[in-house]
C-alpha cells in the first residue's frame, strides 16, 4: 500500500511537472538544445556524453530545471541525431546508431530515404516514450529496494558496474576493459579519502586534494581523442547522400504488425540501458539481433528492411530511460551520458542514490515531465530539421574542430572554474588519445572514475564496522548474489569458462 501510495504521488506530480515546465522559457531551452544535441549526434564521433559534458558546467546559472531541460534536451537529441546519416550517407553520426546503418542505407540507396527517416523518427519516439513510462514507474520500487543495501550490497554493485561496463565493451579481449576501469578507480582515490580525512596520491599539488573531478575528465577521454583524431586527418566525413523518391509508407500497418516486439524492443532498451556503464549502443545490437531472429524477412535483413531501422532506434532511445533508473535509484549510471548528468545533479547540490527520493521526493516525476517533453519537440524537430542536419557534415573540420575545442576548454573551466583543471584534462587527453590508438574503451576508465570512491568508501566502512571480517562482504543474500555475478562476469571472458558454460547449458537442454 506505501508503494502504491509513492506511486499516486509520482503521477500527481508528473501532470503538475508537465504544466509547470510549459513556460517560454523552458521550452525555448528544450528547443535549444534539442537542436544543438541532434546536431552533436550528426557529427560522427561527436556524441551525447562530450555533448552534456561540455555544457554540464554551463548550467550552473541555470536553476535545476532548467539545467536538466539543457541536458536532457541534448541527450535525447543525440542519440536520435545519429540515425539521420546513419540512413542518409551510412556514417553513423553516435555509436549507437551503428547497427541502424544495415539497413537504414540500403533503404536511402533504394531510394526510400524519406520512409526510412520517418521510421526512425518515429521508432525515436515511441522508444524514449516507453523508457519514460518505465523510468516513472519503476525507479520508485528500484529506490525502495535500494534502501535496504547496505555497506556490502554498494561496493559489490560497484564493482560489477565496472566488470560488466569492461568486459561489453571491449568484447575481444575484457582484460583491456578492466585494465580501464583500474586506471578509474586509481584516478577516484586521488585527494582526501572520505572516511579519515588522509590524503592520497596528490603528491603534493593542493589542488589534486579535492580529487580529480570526472566531468572534465570525460572531456578529456571522450572530447579530446575525437579532436586529435579530426586533426591528424584520420576520420574524414565524405557526403554522398542517396536520392529520395519515397513511396507511400504505411507507418500504422507496420507498427501494428510489429507492436510485440516493438515492446520487447523497448525492455531490451530499458533493461540493457540500466546496466551500469553500457548504455545505448548494446541496446542498439541486441534488439537488431532479436528483430533478425524473430521477423518474418529476417533473411531480408541487410538489404533495407523497416523493421531493421525499427528496431536498434526502439533501443537505443528507450536506454535513455534506462540508463537513469540506477543513477536516481542508486547513484550509479547506467550510461556515459547519464555519467554526466551525475555531475549536473551534483554541481546542483544534488547527490544521487537510494536517499534522493526522500531528500528529493520530485525528482522523478521532473525527470519524466522532461523526457515527455523532449519527446515531442523531438517528433516535431525531426521532420523539420533532418535533411537540413546533413549540410552540418559539410562544413570544413579547419573550421568545425576548433569551435569544438573552445566549446571544450570552456566546459571545462566553467565546470569549477579551476585553470589546473585546464591543464590536467591536456594531459589526459593525449593520455586518453593512446588508450584509444591501443585500443582501450574510455567507458569503463570514466565508470571506475565515477564508482572508485564509493567502492572504496563501502568496503573500508564494511571492514570497521564488522571489525575487519572480510567474510562480512558476503554474509547477507543480496551481497552474495552480486559477488557471484562479479565472479560469473570474470569465469565468463575466459576460454575454460566459456566452456565451463556451453556444457551446463547442454546438460539443461
Amino acid at each position: 500500500m506505501e508503494f502504491l501510495g509513492l506511486l499516486k504521488d509520482t503521477v500527481q506530480n508528473f501532470g503538475a511537472f508537465l504544466v509547470s515546465l510549459a513556460t517560454l522559457q523552458n521550452l525555448l531551452l528544450m528547443l535549444g538544445s534539442m537542436i544543438v544535441g541532434i546536431t552533436f549526434g550528426v557529427l560522427p564521433g561527436l556524441s551525447a556524453t562530450v555533448g552534456i559534458a561540455m555544457f554540464t558546467g554551463l548550467t550552473y546559472a541555470l536553476k535545476l530545471d532548467g539545467a536538466l531541460i539543457v541536458l536532457m534536451g541534448v541527450y535525447i537529441g543525440a542519440i536520435y541525431g545519429g540515425s539521420i546519416t546513419a540512413i542518409l550517407i551510412n556514417i553513423p553520426g553516435t555509436g549507437s546508431a551503428a547497427a541502424t546503418c544495415l539497413d537504414g542505407y540500403p533503404l536511402a540507396l533504394k531510394g526510400e530515404s524519406g520512409n526510412a527517416n520517418t521510421v526512425a523518427r518515429v521508432a525515436s519516439v515511441i522508444g524514449t516514450f516507453f523508457g519514460m513510462v518505465i523510468f516513472l514507474f519503476f525507479t520508485p520500487l528500484m529506490t525502495r529496494i535500494a534502501l535496504q543495501f547496505t555497506s556490502p550490497e554498494f561496493f559489490w554493485l560497484a564493482i560489477f558496474g565496472i566488470l560488466i561496463c569492461g568486459a561489453i565493451s571491449a568484447p575481444e579481449l575484457a582484460i583491456k576493459g578492466w585494465i580501464a576501469g583500474f586506471i578509474g578507480i586509481l584516478m577516484a582515490m586521488v585527494g582526501m579519502e572520505d572516511i579519515q580525512g588522509f590524503e592520497r596520491l596528490t603528491f603534493g599539488i593542493r589542488d589534486l586534494i579535492t580529487g580529480i573531478p570526472f566531468v572534465p575528465m570525460t572531456i578529456a577521454f571522450f572530447g579530446i581523442p575525437q579532436i586529435v583524431k579530426s586533426m591528424k586527418g584520420e576520420e574524414q566525413t565524405v557526403v554522398v547522400t542517396a536520392e529520395d523518391s519515397s513511396k507511400k509508407l504505411h507507418l500504422f500497418s507496420l507498427i501494428k504488425k510489429n507492436i510485440l516486439r516493438i515492446i520487447r524492443w523497448g525492455f531490451i532498451g530499458v533493461g540493457i540501458g540500466a546496466v551500469p556503464g553500457v548504455g545505448e549502443n548494446i541496446a542498439a545490437w541486441v534488439a537488431y539481433g532479436d528483430a533478425k531472429r524473430s521477423c518474418e524477412n529476417g533473411k531480408d535483413f541487410g538489404t533495407g528492411v523497416y523493421e531493421g531501422v525499427m528496431a536498434p532506434e526502439t533501443a537505443n532511445n528507450a536506454a535513455i530511460g534506462g540508463a537513469i533508473i540506477p543513477l536516481v535509484s542508486l547513484g550509479i549510471p547506467g550510461s556515459p551520458p547519464a555519467a554526466m548528468l551525475l555531475g549536473a545533479l551534483m554541481l546542483h547540490g544534488i547527490r544521487p542514490g537510494p536517499m534522493l527520493s526522500v531528500e528529493h521526493p520530485t525528482i522523478i516525476p521532473q525527470l519524466g515531465a522532461i523526457i515527455l517533453w523532449g519527446t515531442v519537440f523531438l517528433f516535431i524537430l525531426g521532420i523539420a530539421i533532418t535533411r537540413l542536419m546533413v549540410l552540418v557534415l559539410k562544413v570544413s573540420q579547419k573550421i568545425l574542430i576548433p569551435i569544438i575545442a573552445v566549446l571544450c576548454v570552456i566546459g571545462v573551466y566553467s565546470y569549477n572554474l579551476n585553470s589546473f583543471h585546464l591543464a590536467l584534462v591536456f594531459v589526459c587527453g593525449i593520455a586518453g588519445y593512446l588508450l584509444d590508438k591501443m585500443k582501450y574503451s574510455s567507458a569503463p576508465l570514466i565508470l571506475g572514475l565515477i564508482l572508485g570512491n564509493m567502492a572504496d568508501a563501502f568496503f573500508r566502512r564494511a571492514l570497521y564496522i564488522s571489525h575487519g571480517n572480510l567474510f562480512s562482504l558476503i554474509d547477507r543474500p543480496i551481497s552474495f548474489i552480486f559477488f557471484l555475478a562479479c565472479v560469473l562476469t570474470v569465469v565468463k571472458q575466459f576460454p575454460w569458462g566459456q566452456k565451463l558454460f556451453g556444457v551446463l547449458s547442454k546438460r539443461k537442454k
